[in-house]
């Protein structure tokens, strides 16, 4: 038997109560810790937070109504219209006047930390633009076993925690080691333009009303960002086959190169397609044709001094654009083809560890997530009390 099972049997031996989230805990409205500039700055002292995904929106050198929060006393911070929530145990200033501060209430039957865990484990969508806490969120219900249960269950799942942000921090760390020496590698000499050693050939017009599951393998551009790495072999999308004699294809050994995008850092992602079949190439998209090694050429347009020198010939429209032109005079170190593969080699190990879901380090940490979340499900449940 556990030791949390040896405590609930002494403790609480007919089953454990439930009480709702509201009369467990207390909130505080954000309005005089809301951040007033938005001139964020890394070298500024004081994080501006959100509770969604983003978090950390900046920092500000604002001294006056920062709220707090430390690890002797920390707080939750939840976003009264979608309901996500952050753990925060450091001093902030809020953004949104929809943050709630939530902290454990007069009654004490709960540790702020446990009641962090359970409400992990609600499952609730708003389905309208409107204020959740005080009229849905705070009525759900959670276990609350005795203190000592709770302070149990935490220190388990902070160890699982405490393990993802170590593998986390160790992937940054990969990342930035992988950047160093692909920055290293791909340097040279001498330094050839595309356009010398190859030709571009800009796609043709498709849809996503095109797209067939049954069609043609198709790269649009948008999927270059979102959908592949370094290189592929096979596709995310197919478009209709009665198309084909419109459209234009790459075949084994191209790049593919996406010439729009949101951003100037984003614009220029190239993907080298490895695939046997040729692929349909979208007009917003240029594909190009060479004798060199693919995934080089891909790891090239990865590498801070490429990007340096695309930023110059970006069409800074409100949709960032290269065109075929201005792709023909980035230069890039073009050593022998021996010496590309051996590059190639090294750097698609960095790769492995970094990108790869199925077997690198993120692998490891969405393996890890998959466990917290199973264990976080079984110690939050218990026996309930009559």
């Amino acid at each position: 038997m556990s030791r949390i099972d040896e405590l609930l049997t002494e403790r609480c031996p007919n089953g454990v109560d439930l009480a709702k989230l509201g009369e467990l805990l207390t909130y505080q409205q954000p309005g005089k810790y809301l951040v007033s500039s938005t001139n964020y700055n890394n070298d500024y002292a004081t994080p501006v937070l959100t509770a969604g995904q983003t978090f950390v929106l900046g920092y500000t050198d604002e001294t006056d109504g920062i709220y707090p929060a430390s690890r002797d006393d920390p707080v939750i911070i939840f976003d009264d219209f979608t309901t996500a929530f952050k753990w925060v145990d450091f001093p902030f200033k809020a953004k949104s006047s929809a943050m709630k501060m939530i902290s454990v209430g007069s009654s004490k039957q709960v540790s702020l930390r446990y009641a962090y865990y359970a409400m992990q484990t609600i499952r609730y969508a708003p389905q309208d633009h409107a204020r959740q806490w005080i009229g849905t969120y705070a009525q759900f219900q959670i276990p609350v076993p005795p203190l000592e249960v709770q302070d149990a269950v935490v220190a388990i799942l902070d160890s699982f925690v405490e393990l993802e942000a170590e593998l986390t921090a160790e992937l940054e760390a990969r990342r930035k080691q992988y950047s160093h020496y692909r920055d290293t590698l791909l340097v040279a000499d001498n330094y050839v333009s595309l356009g010398d050693i190859g030709t571009f050939t800009r796609g043709r017009r498709f849809t996503k009303d095109d797209y067939d599951p049954e069609g043609i393998g198709c790269i649009h551009y948008a999927d270059i960002y979102t959908q592949y790495g370094t290189s592929a072999t096979k596709t995310v999308s197919q478009v209709r086959s009665d198309l084909a004699p419109s459209l234009r294809f790459a075949t084994k050994g191209d790049v593919v190169i996406a010439a729009v995008g949101e951003t100037v850092e984003d614009v220029g992602k190239a993907v080298a397609w490895l695939g046997e079949d040729e692929v349909a190439v979208h007009d917003d998209c240029f594909t190009f044709h060479h004798d060199q090694n693919p995934k080089f050429i891909s790891y090239c347009f990865q590498t801070a001094a490429l990007n340096a020198e695309k930023n110059k010939f970006v069409a800074r429209a409100k949709v960032k654009r290269l065109s075929g032109e201005s792709l023909a005079k980035l230069r890039i170190p073009v050593p022998p083809l021996e010496e590309q593969a051996r590059i190639v080699g090294i750097l698609d190990k960095f790769d492995a560890l970094v990108n790869d879901l199925s077997s690198g380090l993120p692998a490891e940490i969405n393996a890890r997530r998959q466990q917290y979340q199973h264990y976080r499900d079984r110690l939050l449940t218990f026996k309930m009390a009559a």
